[in-house]
This record gives C-alpha cells, sequence and structure tokens, in this order.
C-alpha cells in the first residue's frame, strides 16, 4: 500500500502555505471534494457551505492570523478559493451543524483510540504516543505528513488530511498530540468557537509545554473533543474538552489510554454523554489497549503499542477497524495508525492498518532544536 505524501514547507506563513499547496493539490482538493459532496448531499450549495465556513472566520483570524495566512496560501498553491481550504480546517464543526441544521445524526463520527507509554513503563525509558484514527476510508487517499520548518518557534511534524493545519503530531522540543472526538450536551449551544486543528497545530507551535497545555485547556471550542499531550520529559496529560471547561485525566502506573467517551468523573456529574450512539464499541476498545500495554508495564516498546492498536475484538467495531458501511453507507475504516517517538523526533505512520502493516517513519532534524529555541 502507498505510503502517505510528504510534504516539507519553510519559510513565511504565505510561503509555506504555498508550498503546502502546490505539493500536496490532487490530495487538497479531494479533501474539499470529501466534505464538500456530503454537504450537496444534504442539501447545501456552495453559496451556503461558504456561508457555514464565513461563520468561524473571525475567531480563526483572531486566534491565530498568521495560521490564516497559511491557509490563503495553500488555497493559492492549489488553485482553491480560499474557503474550501478553510473548510477543511473547519469541517468538523460545519459537518455537525450541518447536519444538526436538517435534524440529521452524523453517524460517522471522526472516532480514535489514543495511548501514551510513559518512560517509566517502557523498555528504554523513552516516552511513546500513538492513536489509530478512525474516519472515512477515502481519507486514505487525502491524508499526508507536513513537516513544517519555523525560524520562529519549534519545527512541527504533523499527520494531517490535505489542506489541513494538524491532526496529530509532534514537535521539535518534545511535544506531542494525538485527538479523540467525543460528544456531550453542552455542543454548539454556546457562541461559535476555534475550529480543532487550529487548536493542535497552535499547541504544536509552543516553545514551552506549559503554554501548549494553556492552548488546549482555555481555548474556547463549539464541540466537545479529547486532546491527549505528552513531553518527552516524561509527563503526559488528557484533556476531557466541553466548549467552555476542559477536565483533565492522568496516566495511571505509566499508561494513559482514551478512546470515545467521557471518563472524568466529574464531568459525568456536570454534562451528558451524547456519543455512545454513534461509537458504542468506545466502551472496550480503551479497555482493550489498556489491558494490552499493562500486561508488559515496564518493558513496554514501539512494538507492543503497534500490538495494542491491532486488537481485533469485536471486528468491525474493532480497535483496529477494517472498511465497514455506515448506517448511510459511508465505508468507515481505522484510516491511520501513528506511532510517535518524540525524543526522537519520530512519526511512523501506517494507512489502512487493518489492512496494511507496512510503517514509513517521517522524522523532525532535531540539530534545528537548538537554533529554534535561541
Amino acid at each position: 500500500m502507498t505510503p502517505f505524501p510528504f510534504v516539507d514547507i519553510s519559510g513565511t506563513p504565505r510561503e509555506r502555505g504555498r508550498q503546502y499547496g502546490a505539493a500536496a493539490a490532487d490530495r487538497t482538493r479531494k479533501s474539499v471534494e470529501v466534505y464538500a459532496r456530503q454537504l450537496r448531499d444534504l442539501g447545501y450549495d456552495w453559496a451556503q457551505i461558504r456561508g457555514f465556513v464565513a461563520d468561524f472566520l473571525p475567531k480563526m483570524g483572531e486566534f491565530a492570523p498568521e495560521l490564516i495566512e497559511e491557509m490563503r496560501g495553500i488555497a493559492e498553491g492549489a488553485e482553491l478559493e480560499f474557503e474550501a481550504v478553510a473548510l477543511i480546517n473547519c469541517r468538523t464543526e460545519v459537518m455537525q451543524l450541518a447536519h444538526r441544521r436538517k435534524g440529521v445524526v452524523e453517524d460517522d463520527p471522526d472516532g480514535c483510540t489514543g495511548a501514551v507509554i510513559l518512560g517509566s513503563a517502557s523498555a528504554d525509558g523513552q516516552l511513546i504516543h500513538g492513536q489509530n484514527w478512525d474516519w472515512r476510508a477515502e481519507c486514505a487517499e487525502t491524508a499526508i505528513v507536513l513537516r513544517v520548518r519555523r525560524e520562529d518557534g519549534p519545527d512541527v511534524l504533523t499527520f494531517t488530511e490535505a489542506g489541513g493545519l494538524a491532526r496529530n503530531g509532534l514537535n521539535s522540543v518534545g511535544t506531542a498530540i494525538t485527538a479523540n472526538y467525543l460528544e456531550s450536551d453542552r455542543d454548539y449551544k454556546l457562541d461559535v468557537g476555534v475550529p480543532l486543528p487550529l487548536i493542535r497545530r497552535k499547541a504544536l507551535e509552543q516553545e514551552h509545554f506549559a503554554i501548549s497545555m494553556r492552548t488546549i485547556a482555555v481555548t474556547p471550542k463549539s464541540a466537545s473533543n479529547n486532546m491527549i499531550l505528552s513531553n518527552a520529559g516524561g509527563f503526559a496529560i488528557d484533556f476531557e474538552c466541553a466548549p467552555d471547561e476542559t477536565f483533565p485525566l492522568y496516566p495511571e502506573d505509566g499508561l494513559l489510554v482514551h478512546a470515545n467517551h467521557w471518563r472524568s468523573p466529574v464531568a459525568l456529574t456536570k454534562l451528558r454523554e451524547a456519543g455512545i450512539p454513534s461509537s458504542p464499541e468506545s466502551y472496550y476498545r480503551d479497555w482493550r489497549v489498556q489491558q494490552h500495554l499493562q500486561a508488559r508495564r515496564g518493558q513496554l516498546t514501539a512494538e507492543d503499542m503497534k500490538a495494542a492498536f491491532f486488537d481485533d475484538f469485536g471486528a468491525p467495531y474493532a480497535v483496529c477497524r477494517p472498511p465497514r458501511p455506515s448506517s448511510r453507507n459511508n465505508l468507515s475504516a481505522t484510516v491511520a495508525m501513528v506511532i510517535m517517538r518524540p525524543a526522537e523526533g519520530t512519526m511512523e505512520v501506517a494507512p489502512l492498518p487493518a489492512l496494511n502493516r507496512t510503517f514509513t517513519t517521517y522524522s523532525l532534524d532535531l540539530s534545528r532544536r537548538t537554533k529554534n529555541a535561541a
């Protein structure tokens, strides 16, 4: 199976965007079409889709004007409208709002099972952070690995949909992030928030881990989401995020695992879980991964994390999901397995891992770390 394309960019935000858009033009256009087609199927025309996107642009611009510039560059490089690239970067929010306005339930949530092995539980003392990304199978043809070489902060390596700013990834000072879908009864009831790809990218652009945590914890969101942050120095934290409040979870016995349901006892006293109708298997996915890892705690390697993520209990509703039809005949699958070693600046990625166990390794040049930190 063909590895995900690697795109390497540098320069000013606009220059980076142009390089990105030109290098990943075909996949970026496919990314746009995946969501534009679904919105058209719901009865929305392009003018209405642009209207959805426009609602998010003021918040996006306030939060990260430099990322707006990068998106404008992507649009120029890929020869697309700016709003088309912005759609990719607020697609979770737009798709949910579009479905809700039609009274239709979105039955293919952006799933995932994420995990962190702290150095105290690994064989070599190094932290390992990974994720299975469960989403539409067709996105195996729209995803890329992006390296951003920056002069104003840490370099970033991220796995993302083409045209997107970040999905999961790591930076050159040892911070890594993964994200999981969550739903609650607070979603889409407050003011428009900052779209998730901008928050993840901004967290990875920070020189200090504390500021990465602040970025996740306090930025207002339109809907719930779970984000796991780790640092190669030996720390990890899970943030279960409601639109207006964040609930932290910490590793136990050197392990941190999360799927797509709320686990914080505090959160569950304050809000209502709303994601289980579309992800009932979440209840055992994180438990299965936890059991795999717990059995070898103290001897764990990246291969053990892969083995845990390859778990097929309950297939096709498994940790590693083969392509299967949803209730509206979309093909859903584990699109990618991503294994990161932040201390080494490396990311291993396998497309459609239920069908393919070949990984490609992507990396940062950590010799740039001192220069960027200066």
